[in-house]
């Protein structure tokens, strides 16, 4: 795990494992912490990484429910835990299951000391949630959680730090070396809806983008990755229209072409 401050007293850190990307919001008299990690061991690395910039009592906010956003709370507890209700809803009738087959996925990669550290994981509902938005008091700074609609789950919040210019954009935004990867498109995404919520981002003019996964990007990485889901949304309705041929979409996609099934594939 290695840290970066991208503003003052506001921090990303980079996690090896799947290039997972959380963050950390230091106010006068609380922080925040923004996602923790995939399961037990990841979180108490992070919490003592934290404890290592500040001795602040903490709220963590989830930016969605997939466990290596939200798997490693633990080590924060006690603590308000922030996010969407129906992120509540996953982790409640989904989260055992989630975590069973990432144990399985691990075993059969050779990574048995991640599957081990999920079996010893306590998944952690969220006790606080917001709808639309909230302002959380940091005390001298707020941080201000908003649903920008659906895009890589129905339930994604980021976090916006205003007086930063810092947006946590959880994956609504991915940085990938194509923007995307064939991975952010799952059953759960809206890719129709996605589009819109990357301009919810760019309206709260941000200087400075932090996706789940990856290096902290600025305002033109999301349009022209807004732009590239409206061109998939198009080649989507022309193929299920029978006005364009798959071979066609793939060949007239501005991603590669495994991102371009995986999209078509969505719902």
């Amino acid at each position: 795990m290695s840290w970066a401050e991208v503003a003052d007293g506001v921090h990303l850190s980079r996690h090896e494992e799947l290039d997972l990307t959380t963050g950390l919001v230091i106010g006068a008299e609380r922080c925040l912490v923004i996602d923790t990690g995939g399961d037990v061991d990841q979180g108490a690395e992070l919490a003592a990484g934290i404890r290592e910039l500040t001795d602040l009592p903490w709220s963590v906010v989830y930016t969605h429910a997939h466990f290596d956003h939200s798997y490693g709370t633990t080590a924060f507890l006690p603590c308000d835990v922030w996010a969407h209700p129906r992120c509540l809803r996953e982790l409640v009738e989904h989260g055992e299951a989630a975590k069973a087959k990432w144990i399985t996925h691990y075993r059969e990669e050779g990574k048995p000391e991640i599957a081990d550290a999920l079996t010893r994981t306590g998944i952690m509902p969220p006790d606080r949630l917001v709808t639309t938005r909230e302002e959380l008091d940091l005390g001298g700074r707020t941080a201000v959680l908003v649903h920008p609609g659906p895009a890589h789950t129905d339930h994604d919040l980021v976090v916006h730090v205003p007086d930063a210019g810092v947006v946590f954009a959880g994956d609504v935004v991915e940085h990938g070396p194509e923007g995307f990867t064939a991975y952010s498109f799952t059953n759960e995404s809206d890719l129709p809806g996605w589009p819109a919520a990357l301009d919810a981002i760019l309206a709260l003019e941000p200087r400075i983008v932090v996706p789940g996964h990856g290096d902290a990007v600025g305002p033109g990485f999301v349009r022209e990755h807004r732009d590239g889901l409206r061109r998939l949304n198009e080649l989507k309705a022309a193929v299920k229209s029978g006005e364009t041929g798959r071979d066609e979409a793939l060949a007239a996609s501005p991603y590669p072409a495994d991102v371009t099934r995986a999209a078509l594939a969505s719902p």
